[in-house]
């Protein structure tokens, strides 16, 4: 096969044949945009809870997720990835069969707001803000068998008062109580990106009690689809990594993000 080129427009080339592996979290923004597309896109979502696993776990579920895509058959001529950076978890994903075009993101929320910049002008006005969108609060609860493997779970983060007291003491359980058991103790600040997809409005119904119930102040802010729609439309001109087969991902540390480095170095 010849390989993609590093870049191209939509408009530029004929009907292509994506696979998408995604976090579930985009199950909604995922749909839509394919939906919009110009290329025949298909789709596996990747349980949120993926996240909560050792990076070196997550990273092992997702290249098995990319090798699969990239053999199925008809083969397609790019895997899309609907993630970002996530704590260096894409930091060595492979190449190994089909091109894999990855977002330059830090994480998911880059995606949902369609950007870089908004985002870090975000954090920098409202640095103790919680984030959620209808993904998140949908999927907010793992498979067993994930949870079995969360780092929480690995930590025991989440055992319960009664659990700790026994194992560790009564003033230790109370210190680790505090400490341990509201790992959103730093935030004030609740924000619903709202991409107009659940007309309904539960998730952001939920998201909104959730805020008051911790005693923070709530906002609803409006996404933005861009980056995930130049992803499944196939222009990766700025913004993304092109992984040529033989390629893979890493982290930068820099404004990039990400790069590509051969697999043999």
């Amino acid at each position: 096969m010849t390989p993609l080129p590093p870049t191209h427009s939509p408009g530029a080339c004929s009907r292509r044949r994506f696979r998408l592996v995604s976090c579930q979290v985009f199950c909604r923004e995922a749909a839509e945009v394919m939906r919009r597309s110009p290329h025949q896109v298909g789709v596996e979502f990747l349980p949120k809870g993926l996240h909560e696993l050792p990076a070196t776990l997550m990273r092992e579920r997702i290249q098995a997720a990319v090798d699969h895509a990239a053999t199925s058959s008809p083969p397609p001529d790019a895997v899309l990835l609907g993630y970002g950076l996530c704590s260096h978890a894409l930091s060595g994903i492979e190449a190994r069969f089909r091109p894999v075009v990855i977002p330059r993101a830090h994480d998911c929320l880059t995606l949902l707001l369609g950007g870089r910049e908004r985002y870090q002008g975000r954090f920098d006005r409202e640095p103790a803000t919680y984030f959620q969108s209808s993904g998140w609060v949908e999927h907010r609860l793992n498979p067993p068998a994930l949870e079995a493997q969360s780092i929480p779970t690995l930590q025991r983060l989440r055992m319960s008062y009664e659990e700790r007291a026994a194992r560790y003491g009564r003033e230790n359980a109370l210190y680790l109580e505090a400490e341990l058991g509201n790992p959103a103790r730093h935030y004030r600040h609740m924000a619903f990106i709202d991409l107009g997809l659940e007309p309904a409005g539960v998730t952001e119904n939920a998201s909104r009690e959730e805020a008051r119930r911790r005693g923070w102040s709530f906002e609803r802010i409006t996404g933005d689809l861009r980056l995930l729609q130049r992803l499944v439309d196939g222009d990766w001109e700025l913004d993304f990594v092109v992984l040529q087969p033989g390629e893979r991902s890493v982290a930068t540390n820099d404004e990039r993000i990400l790069a590509s480095r051969p697999i043999s170095s």
